[in-house]
């Protein structure tokens, strides 16, 4: 070996602290995966909980909307089997039902709350974050116990999960492990003084079961919710659905409405007198969730979001919207033809069937998404007891071209005093394709 190859003579010492420092980050990134926990017990219930605790744990899986999530399509009730696509790959829902072999038989109380608190399997297997244990960490022992109880009462059904489909390094457990490390502390979020205790109750539900966080903010390129931005809005990117801040009078803030506003939209679907109605994901919300609130959390809830910071409106005046004269007069054209009917010649709508589109915040959103969705794929309200015939819109996906869908938005967010950008048909097809 030459001089100009030959290794220094500190090298050992080199690669000694290497290997050193790497131990160390290995034990931290342990030591924190395990903060908080304590030891598991194995033992099942001997006595069958329980009828009030076994509605109130029903009740509860319904404000976590837990089977909307671990029930596959035409599959049995909370038997799992449901695929949630992810940037990462797809992560298959577990079964709750307790099944020995296949879902919760052999899970004790301890078992159940460790991984609602701590994101941790039977086996000690670290969950992925697909399941939101960073917002269940939230939930009370008392109330996971309820749940667990509730699951347990559930007819048992043998149905194995098919395994996770995820690349690498995303399907191994050290890559998780430093997620985890990075991202997510279990325990309560620290919150101010709490206003009153319905506001109090409010933020439970909000943060914890009803894990709102998971889509209304948005998401750091890890899939992580950005620290300072909780409620701020966020994209479904798979689903290409933006769920719009609950922060912003702009977007979906609620600080200006009358509580029984927001009341009704939870329980309904509809704010007739703000003329608002859900749709895409979150109609499913409504119907599998929100509507079966008690009118006691569902005005908790409303107390709470109306008490959000909102964010400051951006200065200046509305412009109005340049676009091609031929892009708007085709416009004009497909409105005319396809949306009038029921959306009004003035986009005025009609109170409790079709909303209005003049001054609509849904449609003045400044990225489109949720729009060309709507156009593409339709769109319905939730059947609710509150509204059990809700009206739709019919899907277009197959009877207008990207370009007249894109001069349709354009012309409809850019009239009758709206002032929002164009949709290119660049626009279209990029959301158009992302779903495929």
């Amino acid at each position: 070996m030459s001089a100009a190859t030959r290794l220094p003579r500190c090298w050992p010492w080199v690669l000694g602290a290497v290997l050193l420092a790497m131990a160390l980050a290995a034990a931290l990134v342990w030591m924190l995966n395990l903060r908080g926990e304590a030891p598991v017990s194995d033992v099942l219930p001997q006595a069958t909980a329980s009828a009030q605790t076994v509605e109130r744990g029903q009740y509860l899986a319904r404000v976590g909307n837990c089977m909307s999530c671990h029930t596959a399509k035409g599959g049995a009730p909370y038997a799992g089997g449901r695929g949630i696509q992810t940037p990462f790959g797809t992560v298959f829902t577990s079964n709750l039902t307790p099944d020995d072999e296949t879902g919760l038989g052999r899970w004790s109380a301890d078992h159940f709350w460790r991984a609602m608190h701590h994101g941790r399997s039977r086996d000690g297997r670290l969950l992925y974050p697909a399941f939101p244990y960073t917002e269940y960490t939230q939930v009370s022992r008392e109330d996971a116990d309820a749940i667990y109880a509730f699951l347990r009462s559930l007819p048992p059904v043998k149905q194995a999960a098919p395994a996770h489909a995820l690349g690498f390094p995303y399907s191994s457990q050290g890559a998780l492990a430093v997620w985890r490390a990075m991202f997510f502390t279990p325990g309560a979020t620290p919150t101010p003084k709490p206003v009153s205790a319905e506001w109090a109750r409010g933020e439970y539900l909000v943060r914890g079961l009803g894990h709102c966080a998971a889509c209304h903010s948005p998401r750091n390129a890890w899939g992580a919710t950005r620290g300072g931005n909780d409620l701020q809005g966020g994209l479904l990117p798979l689903q290409q659905w933006y769920a719009p801040a609950l922060t912003s009078a702009a977007e979906a803030g609620v600080a200006h409405w009358k509580t029984e506003d927001v009341v009704a939209l939870l329980r309904t679907g509809q704010a007739p007198a703000q003329q608002a109605s859900v749709s895409g994901p979150m109609a499913d919300v409504v119907f599998n969730s929100t509507q079966h609130l008690t009118d006691t959390d569902a005005r908790a809830i409303a107390v709470y979001l109306q008490a959000l910071p909102q964010q400051a409106a951006p200065a200046g005046e509305a412009r109005p919207v340049v676009a091609p004269a031929e892009t708007l007069h085709l416009g004009a054209r497909v409105y005319e033809q396809q949306c009038a009917q029921c959306h009004g010649a003035q986009g005025q709508g009609s109170p409790g069937a079709f909303p209005a589109l003049a001054g609509n915040r849904a449609v003045l959103l400044s990225e489109p998404d949720n729009l060309v969705q709507l156009v593409l794929h339709g769109g319905y309200a939730p059947a609710t007891a509150g509204n059990p015939r809700p009206h739709g819109m019919p899907p277009f996906l197959h009877v207008l071209a990207d370009a007249e869908v894109a001069a349709v938005l354009t012309y409809v967010r850019g009239s009758w005093g709206n002032g929002a950008a164009p949709v290119s048909a660049m626009d279209v097809y990029q959301r158009r394709e992302a779903r495929r």
